[in-house]
Parts: structure tokens; C-alpha cells; sequence
């Protein structure tokens, strides 16, 4: 078990709906890029040592909690939300 021959290359899960990790996939690897939150939450998990791959899967589960919560409450999207509640 030890050795980088052994380990092989990082893949997500095959569990879940594939139709929905194909759509969530090319929105996560936008919002890694232009959505600041993502951006940094992206830079935070790549600081850690997580492969790329990880993260994007980590991104597409924010963005599905993300439209839960905005068709949900039935408000447009606040960037500031975490940082206006008291």
C-alpha cells in the first residue's frame, strides 16, 4: 500500500443520480472561477491538499443546498447572508 503507483487517480462517487452530477458538474467548474464564494470556499479545500476533483463534487453539493434554500425561502440569493444575521 505504499508508493504513488498504488493509489491511482481520485474519482467521485458513482452513487447518487447521474443526471444530476452531469448537470451540477460545468456549473461548479464556473462558479470555482467567477462566484467569489465558491471561489474561496475552492481555494480553502485546494489549501488543504484536496484533489480537484473533490472539490468540484464538494461545490456541486453547495450549489444544490444553494437552490434548495433560495426556492425554498422564496428570496433572491444574498452573498451577504452569512455575515448580515446576528
Amino acid at each position: 500500500t505504499s508508493g504513488t503507483s498504488v493509489k491511482g487517480k481520485t474519482r467521485l462517487s458513482c452513487t447518487g443520480n447521474v443526471r444530476l452530477r452531469k448537470a451540477l458538474y460545468m456549473p461548479a467548474v464556473v462558479a470555482m472561477r467567477h462566484n467569489p464564494l465558491l471561489k474561496a470556499m475552492s481555494e480553502r479545500l485546494l489549501g488543504r491538499g484536496k484533489v480537484k476533483m473533490q472539490v468540484i463534487g464538494a461545490l456541486m453539493r453547495k450549489l444544490v443546498h444553494l437552490a434548495f434554500g433560495i426556492l425554498k425561502s422564496q428570496k433572491p440569493f444574498d452573498p451577504n447572508y452569512l455575515t448580515a444575521t446576528p
